[in-house]
């Protein structure tokens, strides 16, 4: 089988965009660039569909190396036979090669290697043909010293039986399928005690392991990590022997019972703790693709959250006993200035906080303020509500997850190694309210509250596909080439952690930049490196009206040529879709531009803005409503979706405690994919369905709003 035909069959690609798309991987094109710029050459596969292709090839690979390994290894012990070697080299399923390597894989001595050396095989095989009526007396050729009676003849020749049913192929795929269909999830109280009463709902719990969600299944999971629950999968024991009986005993001679001993000896000890462990290990993976999907979705939307803009910010990280925290921003994101104010117990200092932040706002001529959402949150927003300032200012409350990470991590250290880390957290507050993305991308995703279990899912699995969403949104927004950290610009096609930092060193040596054309100018950053980067990076106000948009450096002479057909210039065009219009699309088709190419260059022509997030928005929520105690069921509120997970939507409707809208309180028909109704930080109406004070629940609808 060639790599083409493995690929295909998994994702109904064809062979010539997957031999394209290979092509174009192995020359060291990313992604993001083979998506945007290469559409006639992958026949216009989108990002998902190029990194499923390039994991598929890597699996392959992987599957190619397996079979040389166990190939090798079957000769090296002279066991490695013509029809041998053909069922390896046409095996592609990884669980079915395994199968075919067990009987040959080096192992820990096991009883039936003893029985072996104690001469007791060609018993065992006598028995497994069924046809001696009396095995007992046949036993008693075998006995000796180390096998002094029949009895113990016999048990050598059934654990010889029992690691021939287990090692064999059709018997191992027989039971991989009952323990696929049909494994039932049962989960008891383990030997730990439930000291938070987390997992008291499972301390009996039965279901079909298949129809098990994933949330559940990661949480019952980590339960029997922790040693408070005890969780199996098995499916019926009786019917999976009965099915092994139905395929091994051929007749009702003597060795009957032997026969039935062994099979079940197979099943119990040798095939029931491998399949069970491998159908677990199934089962967590697909939980954790499916938990990683709901991260993918919720960080893309997370990352694509619209930006304040270029304004002056004052933010405050909120406390109690020790202060709010107040730092005031410029429009590039610089400190100008931090304090510390005590509006609340004990301290109440209010007046003279009330005084130091007008004056703030007042000296450096401050347009927003940004409060993050944690402890104190709200109180510090009603005390900025209270207050009357001389300009207008707009005041937004900020998520803040993550914000402490930064500020004790060693981006943090390294932008503000004179300041503690409450100003650090501070101006990643402010910061990420001004352009979230850029400051975004400094946090680890799995420290921004937006995800579900993923401490117990796979980290490198999940690190892989978060960098690959980081990636894809950096590179669909651009990123401005002369403002951006190099914290921004290492997620750009085609550049890492050191060409960053080498623009970053080149843009303050030299200046701004004024063209693309002068990243040819940073050192070790080649012809290479410019392909694929150049079209995702931004500049503003540069010398090519281009600069600033999606449109590839590749492509401008074509755009020239364009705008001369309609006897226009390229200045003209942007922006301007009923001109746009009027070009001939067809006359530009080559061999190097094909018309999806034209169609993507006049797409990005027609925009106003090269930005594709949406404007902020305040979201004012009921100022009634303070604390669990102020709810009463049937109330209606405002508020925003602050994580989306398989089960539902968290939502902050202004108090500590987040609100919980459980898919079937989303719509009147059933929900699959709770992002198809609601998205991460999009503002709601929403009615309080019910009140858990003692457990800090409350559950939301959606439902006749």
């Amino acid at each position: 089988m060639q790599v083409q035909e493995f690929i295909a069959q998994q994702t109904q690609i064809s062979a010539q965009q997957i031999t394209n798309t290979i092509a174009l991987l192995d020359e060291g094109a990313t992604i993001p660039f083979i998506s945007r710029y290469r559409k006639e050459r992958t026949g216009e596969l989108d990002e998902v569909q190029i990194a499923q292709i390039q994991k598929l090839n890597l699996q392959f690979q992987e599957i190619l190396k397996r079979k040389a390994s166990i190939l090798s290894s079957i000769e090296e012990q002279g066991k490695l036979n013509p029809e041998l070697r053909q069922r390896i080299e046409k095996t592609f399923d990884i669980n079915t090669l395994e199968d075919i390597y067990l009987p040959y894989k080096s192992k820990r001595k096991t009883k039936a290697d003893i029985a072996k050396e104690r001469g007791l095989e060609p018993l065992a095989k006598m028995i497994m043909a069924q046809n001696i009526d009396n095995p007992k007396d046949v036993a008693k050729r075998y006995l000796q010293k180390e096998v002094p009676t029949t009895e113990d003849a016999i048990d050598g020749a059934i654990d010889i039986i029992s690691e021939w049913i287990n090692e064999n192929e059709f018997h191992r795929q027989q039971m991989r399928s009952q323990f696929e269909r049909f494994s039932q999830l049962t989960v008891k109280a383990g030997k730990k005690e439930d000291s938070e009463q987390k997992y008291r709902d499972y301390f009996d719990w039965s279901e079909s392991l298949n129809r098990c969600p994933s949330h559940r299944f990661l949480a019952i999971y980590r339960g029997d990590y922790e040693g408070i629950l005890k969780m199996h999968a098995l499916p019926d024991e009786d019917k999976a022997i009965e099915q092994l009986e139905r395929k091994i005993i051929k007749s009702h001679s003597g060795t009957k019972n032997i026969v039935e001993k062994a099979i079940q000896q197979a099943y119990k000890k040798l095939l029931r703790p491998s399949l069970e462990n491998e159908r677990i290990a199934e089962a967590k993976l697909q939980a954790d693709t499916q938990a990683i999907e709901v991260f993918k979705q919720n960080l893309r939307q997370l990352l694509m959250a619209p930006p304040i803009g270029r304004h002056r910010v004052l933010a405050i990280d909120p406390g109690y006993r020790t202060g709010c925290k107040v730092v005031c921003l410029d429009e590039q994101g610089q400190l100008l200035t931090n304090t510390t104010i005590y509006p609340h117990k004990p301290q109440e200092e209010t007046k003279t906080a009330s005084q130091r932040i007008t004056s703030l706002v007042e000296q450096y001529h401050i347009d927003v303020i940004a409060i993050g959402n944690g402890t104190a949150g709200r109180e510090t927003e009603f005390f900025i509500q209270k207050l009357r300032f001389n300009r207008p200012v707009r005041v937004f409350v900020v998520s803040e997850d993550g914000a402490s990470i930064y500020s004790a991590s060693s981006v943090g250290r390294e932008e503000f190694p004179d300041y503690d880390v409450t100003v650090r957290g501070a101006v990643s507050i402010g910061r990420r309210l001004m352009d979230p993305l850029s400051e975004l991308v400094k946090i680890d995703p799995k420290s921004l509250g937006i995800g579900q279990y993923q401490h117990e899912v796979d980290q490198k699995l999940l690190k892989e596909s978060l960098d690959f969403i980081v990636e894809s949104v950096v590179n669909l927004i651009g990123v401005n080439l002369n403002t951006a950290s190099p914290y921004l610009l290492r997620y750009v096609s085609g550049l890492n952690q050191k060409t960053a930092e080498r623009i970053v060193e080149y843009r303050s040596e030299n200046g701004m930049f004024e063209s693309r054309k002068d990243l040819l100018k940073v050192p070790s950053l080649g012809p290479k490196s410019f392909e694929q980067c150049a079209g995702f990076l931004r500049i503003p106000k540069g010398k090519h009206p281009l600069d600033n948009s999606r449109v590839h450096p590749e492509s401008y002479r074509l755009v020239e040529a364009m705008a001369k057909s309609i006897h226009r210039n390229i200045d003209e065009l942007i922006g301007n879709e009923a001109l746009i219009q009027t070009i001939d699309k067809q006359a530009f088709v080559t061999k190097d531009f094909g018309l999806p190419t034209i169609n993507d260059i006049l797409k990005e022509l027609a925009k106003k803005s090269p930005d594709p997030r949406q404007a902020t928005k305040i979201l004012e929520f009921d100022p009634n409503i303070r604390k669990i105690d102020d709810l009463i069921v049937g109330m209606e509120l405002s508020g925003i979706v602050t994580n989306i997970t398989n089960f539902g939507a968290f939502v902050d409707i202004g108090i500590k405690e987040n609100g919980l809208i459980h898919v079937s309180e989303m719509a009147d028909t059933f929900v699959s994919n709770p992002h198809e109704y609601v998205q991460l930080h999009q503002h709601l109406k929403v009615k309080v369905v019910s009140i858990d004070a003692e457990r800090k629940r409350i559950q939301l609808s959606l439902k006749g709003l």
